[in-house]
């Protein structure tokens, strides 16, 4: 196979966090006896029409998917067909998942979604033969070898992690912090496949066995240029000092030195400039991931480092800003004149941009830009990674009335539109929304990867179609396909108790929707999960269906982040 050079441009960014801006409306429950899939309680399979009992039972629904699965598979284990067939054409190839795995230790400490060890998932796909494996491994990151006795199958929570404090463990002094988890992303290339985590090394995995081979320094390994946006707009001055440089200075010899962090982290969310076969890639400093420079605020970060509250908490998003900084790199910088492109261009929207599932750029004669970028948003009002998922760092429990707040603040598809001059200067930016009638909570856009940075037409992504009165907007049901030219939308839901992840797009032909989506279904009520193959032409057809792999019960694993579709044929 030909390797792919190692292109990317490190961003000089912060860990996206704020405060805890809105109430979340606890009830109790009783607890379970250990957070294992293996002995989760089962409620009845129906949604019940009483206000109570769906209010508990939707707690329990939301419990299932993120219960810890303490079970690997380092042997292929082939799925069973519950519907449907592997079409012939299917490409060979293997859809990894990477996502945490573990939220309770056996000494009583609970973390953060975020913060769980990362539990990769790999489902070999075989249309000649009709069939899928599947294989599943904890990847062996520093702190899981150190937390997990592999003779006798104990966890031990001993690193903080960003996100959440120790209930049964030391916190001042403590300097294991920050834990690697490798547990958001992954990766497939120049030969070689990576987990990756919000703000730190790679760990590479052996693709055929998922034996962790270590972690890969791609900072220091590979030839990159560095670009650092300007700051100059938001940094605070007082008597001409440079606050968020003083507390910087204060900081790093904290984080350098007593923490040992390295200074440069690595980001997790990475895109593939496929026409030119680039990685693009991003980086903050460590003392960015408290110091933010854009539309933040610095708060106590002393507690955190001590252990009383999560690092996380340090950060809030500024509510009081009504416009967001958006980026522009050149992909040909050797052709962009006129333009200082550190600045950031103003859109006129109070929003986070949590993912980005296209972006485009069109040329008119006289060499005007019309540049379109294709995301999931929210509003700064609810964005909150302290509280993402309903996770209370207090009483380590989650609440699912945190991801079903306020509709319009939730995550939404929209696109950007920004109209420049021959040389680069903004003339008109705005926001709107990716379809005029579409107004439900939306996140995870993809797009058939082939035609990334080109104008593509659909764009598909995970959705709720808002049926159950107490989870009206996430966990997500429902797979949508946007049609960018003719405005329209086409759906494909699960069904009742069952929830999916992030949809992804495996191309078959030279149409863009020519393929299928692979996604994962979490049947909560059975406890079980399922491989879903859908033909991409159909959504919104009964027969969207292709396939439908059952997981064997004792291997149900919990919510998964982000995949990757390798086929057998690429050039990693």
């Amino acid at each position: 196979m030909q390797a792919k050079a190692f292109n990317f441009i490190p961003l000089k960014v912060s860990s996206p966090v704020i405060k805890h801006l809105l109430p979340v409306h606890a009830i109790s429950f009783p607890d379970q006896t250990r957070g294992d899939i293996s002995i989760a309680r089962v409620p009845s399979q129906e949604v019940s029409s009483s206000t109570q009992d769906e209010k508990i039972t939707a707690y329990w629904d939301y419990q299932f998917l993120f219960v810890s699965q303490r079970t690997e598979t380092a042997n292929p284990i082939t799925l069973r067909i519950v519907e449907g067939s592997i079409p012939l054409d299917f490409p060979l190839g293997t859809y990894y998942l990477t996502g945490p795995g573990l939220f309770k230790d056996d000494h009583g400490s609970t973390v953060h979604p975020l913060d769980g060890h990362g539990y990769l998932r790999a489902f070999t796909i075989n249309g000649a033969k009709n069939e899928v494996t599947f294989m599943a491994r904890y990847i062996k990151t520093e702190a899981q070898v150190e937390e997990h006795d592999h003779k006798t199958g104990e966890w031990r929570f001993t690193h903080r992690g960003p996100f959440s404090v120790l209930k049964n463990g030391k916190k001042i002094g403590n300097t294991k912090v920050m834990k690697n988890v490798a547990n958001t992303s992954v990766l497939s290339w120049g030969d070689k496949l990576f987990c990756l985590w919000e703000g730190g090394a790679p760990y590479e995995i052996e693709s055929s066995s998922l034996d962790t081979l270590g972690k890969f320094d791609l900072i220091d390994s590979v030839d990159n240029g560095s670009w650092t946006p300007s700051t100059k707009e938001c940094d605070e001055k007082v008597g001409g000092v440079d606050l968020l440089d003083l507390a910087a200075g204060i900081l790093k010899p904290i984080l350098y030195g007593v923490f040992n962090m390295p200074p440069k982290r690595l980001l997790s969310h990475y895109k593939i400039d496929a026409p030119r076969n680039r990685l693009l890639m991003m980086s903050c400093n460590a003392e960015d991931m408290l110091l933010p420079r854009s539309t933040f605020t610095f708060y106590g970060s002393m507690t955190a480092v001590c252990g009383f509250t999560p690092m996380i908490s340090a950060l809030s998003v500024n509510p009081s800003k009504s416009t967001s900084p958006i980026y522009l790199l050149p992909r040909f910088p050797e052709h962009e004149g006129g333009r200082d492109w550190k600045v950031p261009i103003e859109a006129p929207s109070q929003m986070w941009v949590l993912h980005v599932g296209n972006a485009f750029e069109e040329k008119d004669g006289n060499g005007n830009k019309q540049i379109q970028i294709q995301a999931s948003g929210c509003s700064y009002k609810w964005f909150n990674f302290q509280k993402m998922f309903g996770y209370d760092w207090q009483s380590g429990k989650l609440d699912p009335s945190m991801m079903n707040a306020e509709n319009k603040i939730l995550p939404h598809l929209i696109q950007v539109s920004i109209d420049m001059d021959a040389s680069g200067n903004c003339e008109k930016c705005c926001v709107n929304p990716l379809n005029d009638e579409w107004d439900k909570a939306t996140d995870f856009p993809v797009i058939n990867r082939d035609f990334g940075g080109s104008n593509n037409t659909y764009v598909y992504a995970a959705t709720s179609l808002g049926g159950r009165r107490e989870l009206p907007h996430f966990p997500f049901d429902t797979v949508v396909k946007f049609d960018t030219v003719k405005n329209s939308t086409q759906t494909w839901s699960v069904g009742t108790r069952r929830f999916i992840g992030e949809p992804i797009f495996v191309s078959k032909g030279s149409d863009e929707d020519d393929g299928y989506l692979l996604v994962v279904e979490y049947a909560v009520s059975e406890q079980r999960c399922h491989l879903v193959i859908l033909d991409a032409k159909k959504i919104g057809d009964t027969n969207a269906v292709v396939a439908r792999l059952e997981v064997p019960k004792s291997l149900n694993f919990p919510l998964g982040f982000h995949g990757f579709w390798a086929a057998a044929d690429s050039k990693m």
